[in-house]
């Protein structure tokens, strides 16, 4: 749930495969991870769903900056500008070295495929869709963190918390500038090509300073008609992705929509801004809790000054207003501060600070989908389970991470 800022440093072994009489084949293998540890301290923090009893709290807290990882990475040069590559990583947390999710060593990533420079590269396996990869260029997350920096409980998939079982993504040359990718994720039930299945598609420009990215995804229900989400859903993180006291009241949709355009700016090297705008709709079916789609429009902007080459400093804002539906007559509306501070001792390791602030108004509904509740805070990614228990949220962290 963490930024995208540093490159993987790693240790590449490179070796051929001598077989009589076959030209031999370029190979490389790079094994890479991310220690990050940080102390965070909120001001009020409650259980999901729950409006009372919140309380002060400083903590512990794992992969701030960016969570920790270890994976490995690799590519085969077959010849003639094609290549065989591949990409597995784990998510853990360096508090306890607890795996990030049960039974899933890769659950991060998990996926093998071919590029090839004329005509692309195709992957398949667990992976994030074609939106993700779009968008990523100029999402808040890269200098402000998943943390505190990703809009209200990361309801728009700026972060990596998102992935997809069974994927097979293309993605275009870039060809003057220009990039497109498309992704499919087989839902694998017999009977219904459909049923719990995922897709995205975008697109990505970049010339000079500019750039722009847009995409959209679609996670369906493997619940026929929604309900509880089913375990054959392709978007699953051992359960439904994205669940936070924004939408928390929605969890039983059929499917989950989400067009987002980021852009940005570099002014200098060392000066750029980026702006975003996301529309997120949950789509109700029979079996849903929710009668009325729920929509969610989001409009972000960070300024990022990078100083003597080792200090970053950046400051966002971001609004997030929901639609008036399922009986609400004023919808939730939430308004997001972020600063973000990083210092390197080197090109592997470096010390940062975070702080955010958030308040919530208007009203969502309640864990039951029916019932109509005040919309409480919850600052990026880093609270989806643990929000504020009331409209007001403030976080202020700082850590060590380290690249391997």
């Amino acid at each position: 749930m963490k930024t995208r800022k540093g490159l993987f440093v790693g240790l590449s072994v490179v070796c051929a495969t001598a077989v009589p009489g076959i030209t031999h084949a370029q190979s490389s293998v790079t094994l890479y991870g991310v220690i990050d540890n940080g102390i965070a301290y909120s001001n009020s923090q409650t259980t999901l769903g729950s409006t009372h009893g919140g309380a002060h709290n400083i903590q512990l807290s794992p992969g701030i900056w960016e969570g920790s990882k270890f994976g490995m990475t690799g590519s085969e040069d077959l010849g003639g500008g094609l290549s065989a590559i591949f990409n597995l990583m784990s998510r853990f947390s360096s508090a306890n070295g607890n795996a990030q999710f049960a039974g899933a060593m890769f659950a991060q990533q998990a996926w093998v495929g071919l590029k090839d420079q004329t005509y692309g590269s195709l992957t398949l396996g667990r992976q994030y869709l074609s939106y993700y990869w779009m968008i990523a260029p100029y999402s808040p997350t890269n200098w402000l963190t998943g943390f505190s920096g990703a809009h209200p409980g990361d309801l728009d998939n700026f972060d990596t918390d998102y992935k997809t079982n069974n994927t097979a993504l293309y993605t275009t040359p870039t060809v003057h500038g220009f990039t497109a990718s498309a992704s499919y994720a087989l839902g694998g039930t017999p009977g219904s090509l459909n049923t719990g299945s995922s897709w995205s598609a975008g697109a990505k420009y970049k010339m000079g300073p500019f750039g722009i990215g847009a995409g959209f995804e679609r996670f369906n229900n493997a619940t026929p008609g929604g309900g509880a989400w089913g375990a054959n859903s392709t978007a699953t993180n051992n359960g439904q992705q994205g669940v936070s006291a924004v939408t928390n009241g929605y969890q039983t949709a059929a499917a989950q929509d989400r067009f987002a355009v980021t852009g940005g700016y570099a002014f200098t090297p060392d000066v750029d801004l980026s702006l975003s705008y996301s529309n997120v709709q949950y789509v109700p079916g029979i079996g849903s809790a929710f009668k009325s789609q729920a929509v969610w429009n989001t409009f972000g902007a960070v300024m990022h000054y990078r100083v003597a080459t080792v200090w970053d400093f950046s400051a966002g804002y971001s609004y997030t207003r929901a639609s008036k539906a399922n009986g609400i007559t004023n919808g939730a509306q939430y308004q997001q501060g972020s600063l973000a501070e990083f210092y390197s001792l080197s090109k592997r390791t470096g010390l940062y600070m975070v702080q955010a602030y958030q308040r919530a108004n208007g009203q969502t509904l309640g864990s039951n989908g029916v019932s109509i509740i005040a919309a409480t805070a919850s600052i990026g990614d880093g609270f989806n389970s643990s929000p504020s228990s009331s409209r007001s949220m403030v976080t202020v962290a700082a850590g060590v991470v380290h690249h391997f």
